[in-house]
């Protein structure tokens, strides 16, 4: 269901509209440079796993996992350009979230492509209260009486636009077009910047966490359904080669790869070249200044491809120019003007 107000697009997918790949689906709504968008996204579960004996095995069906809301067909937007997507906010839409282990998935076990003879690990399910008032998330052990409040930190898992010459990713896979980054950094207060493959760029987004640790060790943060608002802007002539994030005091690039040491490179071989353009530093220079100043968040080591940001203070930078002609800032206080 899709609903235009004076300040904004409101959109709601019925289960049928969910997508489970970047690329290959027509857009569900037309959206302009500037404008507002509010989105209804499923968790990871399409919202079937519900309690502990919920076994996502059981109660879900491959492929259809991992949806996103979407995709929206952005005007004027041409391969090229780059999508900026600033994140207003992102509000948990239920009272709960849910974590799980699988056999045979996570960092911590043997998988189809990590063989082993020990036992697959157990699937099990965790349930977490969402306390938005008191801004917590609850862990509590399942073979025990633990249980302990975490910050309640809401992060969007998957993001992207459509792949190019046609090609269709599913949501689980994380590479240029963006896709299940996993970082905690898409969080409220970022900006994205996603390179534009298709007309129309088809951003689309889901997989919302209540919270998540870097790596994601488990495969599975806490889930969440969400309402994640959105802006959006295209910045024409300017193309982007991989995701990059920016907020009011740091920027980060996105590597995906396997293995995770070339995700590594990724990420800090653009960070490195992105930051030399906008200060006029020397190559060598900016590579040291990164070495001894950044840091190397991990998103995931689960996926198909891993990923791993590289991301420096803005800061540490000398004579930083806006990136992209100002457009976080510009998107965020358009952000503020239509709260």
């Amino acid at each position: 269901m899709t609903t235009h107000e004076a300040d904004r697009i409101r959109y709601r997918p019925a289960r049928d509209e969910l997508a489970y790949t970047f690329g290959g689906r027509m857009p569900v709504v037309h959206v302009r440079s500037g404008d507002v968008l509010e989105v209804f996204t499923e968790d990871c579960f399409g919202g079937r796993v519900r309690g502990p004996a919920d076994l996502p095995s059981q109660v879900c069906q491959m492929p259809y996992l991992n949806p996103v809301s979407g995709p929206f067909f952005v005007e004027d937007a041409e391969p090229g350009d780059t999508l900026a997507v600033h994140i207003m906010s992102i509000e948990p839409a239920r009272e709960w979230g849910v974590s799980a282990t699988f056999p045979h998935f996570g960092a911590l076990t043997s998988t189809s492509h990590t063989a082993t003879l020990q036992p697959a690990l157990q699937e099990r399910v965790w349930m977490y209260g969402i306390d938005r008032k008191a801004g917590t998330v609850r862990f509590q052990a399942t073979e025990t009486d633990h249980s302990v409040d975490l910050p309640l930190a809401p992060m969007i898992g998957t993001i992207g636009v459509a792949p190019a010459a046609f090609e269709a990713r599913a949501t689980i896979v994380p590479d240029i077009h963006g896709g299940n980054l996993d970082t905690p950094l898409m969080q409220a207060g970022t900006t994205v910047y996603l390179g534009v493959n298709v007309h129309g760029a088809l951003l689309a987004l889901g997989d919302g966490h209540a919270r998540q640790g870097d790596g994601e060790a488990c495969g599975v943060g806490v889930e969440i359904a969400t309402v994640t608002t959105l802006a959006v802007e295209v910045v024409k002539g300017v193309s982007t080669g991989w995701p990059r994030l920016e907020t009011d005091t740091a920027i980060a690039s996105v590597g995906c790869a396997r293995p995770l040491e070339d995700a590594y490179r990724v990420a800090h071989t653009d960070l490195v070249g992105w930051a030399s353009e906008h200060t006029g530093m020397d190559t060598l220079d900016t590579y040291q200044l990164v070495s001894q100043a950044g840091r190397a968040p991990v998103g995931n080591v689960c996926d198909p491809n891993y990923t791993v940001l590289a991301s420096v203070d803005t800061a540490a930078l000398p004579g930083w120019s806006p990136a992209y002609g100002g457009v976080h800032a510009r998107l965020r206080q358009h952000a503020t003007r239509s709260r």
